[in-house]
């Protein structure tokens, strides 16, 4: 099958996009040990201290059960630091360490701010269509039903990575590139 040409410059637009996505994984990885997404957080967690995992979900356009994964990462690491809420004892209010500004003052934008801020420069209308279209590529590719990634890049569970696609019956395998 031919593609067209106008298929050929989106499919082009869309290899670059995860192309420097997927290099600015690896590249924070090897500078930092820390994937892009757990830079992502971090960079969120600069902006002030969070009251709950739901708080910071919304700086980072995730949901908070994805966000929790990261967030455990970097506490591990000492990165970031889980206090008791000091109006609330049932909740934990997260915030940088030291450790965290530091490895922060020194890292590059993670891909996500700047993915984010090129999204931005789209009005509204011009974003919703984009969101619209992308579905309806995901729609027409058979994996609409597919969880979404909890973040740009990060490791998923060993579970969800050896899980593969059924593709419905008479469905046809396509070329991946």
């Amino acid at each position: 099958m031919e593609v067209s040409t106008p298929s050929a410059g989106s499919l082009r637009a869309l290899r670059r996009l995860v192309r420097a996505l997927r290099l600015a994984d690896r590249a924070a990885e090897s500078r930092l040990g820390l994937s892009a997404a757990q830079l992502f957080v971090l960079e969120r967690l600069s902006e002030g201290p969070v009251g709950s995992m739901a708080e910071l979900a919304g700086r980072t356009l995730t949901d908070a059960s994805s966000v929790s994964v990261v967030v455990q990462r970097l506490a591990d690491r000492g990165l970031v630091v889980r206090a008791v809420a000091p109006d609330d004892a049932r909740r934990t209010t997260l915030r940088l360490s030291a450790a965290g500004k530091r490895l922060l003052s020194a890292a590059p934008k993670s891909p996500q701010v700047d993915l984010i801020e090129a999204l931005e420069h789209l009005s509204a209308h011009e974003r919703k269509e984009l969101e619209r279209l992308l579905e309806r590529v995901v729609r027409f590719m058979g994996i609409d039903d597919a969880e979404p990634t909890p973040m740009f890049f990060e490791s998923e569970p060993s579970v969800t990575r050896s899980r593969r696609r059924v593709r419905p019956a008479g469905a046809r395998a396509r070329s991946r590139g």
